[in-house]
């Protein structure tokens, strides 16, 4: 029997919850989440199924003052596991909460404001690629009349396509998450 297994698994910007759950899942079916890495790898080793709370914070900054951010996690009982592109990983046994779920949030405030340090530290750097790079380059391109520009034209294109898809995928949940607590 495998005691070890790694997974490919892509979650998009918005989507912590989903790998939150994914790795929730993966543990209740005997696989403890032991690190991510590279293109999104995870890797699992065999354990007792059972129920464990996967929760994660988007601070880039927690590496300037790691030991703080960790401790402050450990006096709430969250054990912390690794820190992957400006998410810290953390988990708790579910039997060691109150009979309810617990979150590293404690309101949606909170999380609010994790939304907008991953917009600021993931997308800001886009929009500037975005702005700076693809418009003016689409534009150019579009400005000439030879068989290179307009092979060029194209691959702007395709990657206006892209970066529209990224701002799209973000903008939605965090829209509807943004009215969600504003709307209490």
């Amino acid at each position: 029997m495998k005691h070890t297994k790694t997974e490919i698994k892509f979650f998009p910007i918005p989507a912590w919850k989903k790998e939150e759950n994914y790795l929730r899942e993966q543990h209740k079916n005997g696989w403890e989440f032991v690190s991510v890495s590279g293109f999104c790898l995870y890797r699992f080793r065999r354990c007792e199924p059972k129920d464990v709370v996967y929760q994660l914070d988007y601070n880039p900054d927690s590496l300037t003052n790691k030991y703080e951010y960790i401790q402050m996690f450990r006096d709430c009982g969250w054990e912390y596991l690794q820190n992957y592109v400006g998410y810290s990983y953390f988990r708790k046994d579910f039997s060691e909460m109150d009979g309810a779920e617990e979150h590293i949030f404690c309101d949606d405030a909170s999380r609010l404001d994790m939304m907008k340090r991953v917009f600021t530290g993931r997308m800001t750097p886009l929009l500037v690629v975005f702005f700076c790079i693809i418009i003016p380059q689409m534009i150019m391109q579009s400005l000439h009349n030879t068989y290179e520009t307009h092979v060029f034209a194209v691959f702007f294109y395709i990657m206006f396509v892209i970066y529209l898809g990224l701002f799209i995928s973000f903008a939605i949940p965090f829209w509807k998450y943004y009215k969600s607590v504003h709307k209490k």
